[in-house]
Parts: C-alpha cells; sequence; structure tokens
C-alpha cells in the first residue's frame, strides 16, 4: 500500500487527534483490513479490531457483532458506494473519520490495477458533516490539512495550499425518547 510514500504527515496529525478525542481505554473498531494506521494506534496504547476483507457495501455484520466503543474510519469512506448504511450500522457513540478532500484541479482516484482501490466518492466538507448529520452524530471536532508533494508543477504547488484531508471527531445525538 504505502511501497513508495508513507504518509507521516497524516498519520502524525491523525494519532494526534485520536489522543485528543479517544482514551486507551477505550476499544476501536476500525474500518478496513490491518494496516500501517491501526499498527500505529496498537503501538500507541489502543485495543483495534478491524474488519476481515468482506464488503462493507454488502455485509456489515461486523459493525453488529464486534463489541467497541469507538468507530473509526481512515480514508476509506471515498471507497464505499453507500456509507451512510455504514454509519447506520455503527453501535458507538463515538466516531473518528477522514477522507481526502474533492479537488478541483485533479480528478477522482482511480487505480487501473486494484478493483478496491478506488474512490466512488470524492467528498467535499460539507458532504460529510451533512453524512454524519444524517446518520445522527454531531460533529464536536474537525480540521483540514494539506499534503504537499515533492514535484514540480502547477498541481503540485497548489497541493501546499489546498487541504486535501478532512479529519472530524463526533458523537451520537442522544434523542429524548
Amino acid at each position: 500500500m504505502y511501497e513508495k510514500t508513507y504518509p507521516s504527515k497524516r498519520f502524525n496529525i491523525t494519532l494526534d487527534f485520536l489522543k485528543k478525542h479517544i482514551k486507551t481505554s477505550e476499544t476501536i473498531f476500525d474500518l478496513g483490513v490491518p494496516n500501517p494506521f491501526s499498527k500505529i494506534m496498537v503501538d500507541n496504547g489502543y485495543a483495534v479490531i478491524n474488519t476481515k476483507g468482506e464488503d462493507i457495501d454488502n455485509d456489515q455484520s461486523a459493525l453488529q457483532t464486534e463489541n467497541y466503543d469507538v468507530f473509526t474510519g481512515f480514508e476509506i469512506f471515498e471507497h464505499l458506494l453507500n456509507p451512510y448504511t455504514v454509519l447506520q450500522n455503527v453501535k458507538a457513540d463515538k466516531i473518528l473519520i477522514s477522507i481526502p478532500l474533492r479537488l478541483w484541479f485533479s480528478s477522482a482516484y482511480r487505480s487501473k490495477t486494484d478493483m478496491w482501490d478506488r474512490h466512488y466518492h470524492e467528498f467535499e466538507d460539507w458532504q460529510l458533516d451533512w453524512l454524519l448529520e444524517k446518520a445522527g452524530f454531531k460533529i464536536v471536532d474537525r480540521v483540514k490539512f494539506t499534503h504537499p508533494v515533492k514535484k514540480l508543477g502547477f498541481r503540485p504547488l497548489l497541493r501546499w495550499f489546498t487541504p486535501r484531508y478532512y479529519l472530524v471527531y463526533a458523537e451520537r445525538v442522544k434523542s429524548d425518547k
């Protein structure tokens, strides 16, 4: 996955944001198979459960059967056809989600060799906010950040100034019923 690049800046910002809102005593259900960031969470004292590679668009049973306090989805919601259904099946009252933002100067990402590595959604920040609110969550904290690349050109220059990632912490809205 990170054969050529390792997103240190993104991982550091995400870890600091996680530590700000989530205690190490809380069990995390991390959407997606074990990955470099889930290992970072474990290395920092978090108990992490990952999905097993099932197609989350069609099978959300793990969201209902696992025991967890916090739901995380880092760089995965853009790959889902229906992220709303996933959010409806989350048992936890706390969620952290990060997405790459839609960039006006770059088309949607699509791997030509890996069917799983494609972006179905290229979100703007307000779209993720709306999705979370519709699913019954209230955003408590959010951060946007850039992702500069070490290349020459107009688009690489824009990446120094244009936010590329959006990270949110939200909590389930308690009903009065």
